[in-house]
């Protein structure tokens, strides 16, 4: 299973990021597969792990804010594995080519 999960700490400014970080820790240290966005965390496990840790990551988010706003976002494809890639590559393999994405860009820059 794939899930797309964005927390919003509500009240708590325009500059997320500190308190994003804190959720995110959590996240690294599950196990579980992801990949983090510009809007929120890709995870893939099976049902009972990613909605362990969205509960843990929401739970976190309201220790430092009185108002949070989880939204998450699944595919449950049976029998489908490794999906954070896979999604992403089969597009690549459509448009005969690798996409943009961020991390080749940063690489871009840094040479």
């Amino acid at each position: 299973m794939l899930a797309e999960r964005t927390i919003d700490p509500l009240g708590r400014g325009i500059h997320l990021s500190k308190d994003l970080a804190k959720v995110l820790k959590i996240v690294d240290a599950s196990g579980l597969p992801y990949c983090l966005t510009p809007f929120g965390t890709c995870i893939e496990g099976d049902w009972d792990q990613v909605m362990e840790l969205v509960k843990r990551c929401h739970t976190l988010a309201k220790s430092f804010s009185h108002h949070v706003m989880t939204s998450i976002q699944i595919e449950d494809e049976e029998g489908a594995k490794n999906k954070l890639e896979e999604n992403v590559a089969a597009v690549e393999r459509l448009a005969g080519h690798k996409l943009s994405r961020l991390a080749h860009k940063v690489a871009e820059v840094e040479v």
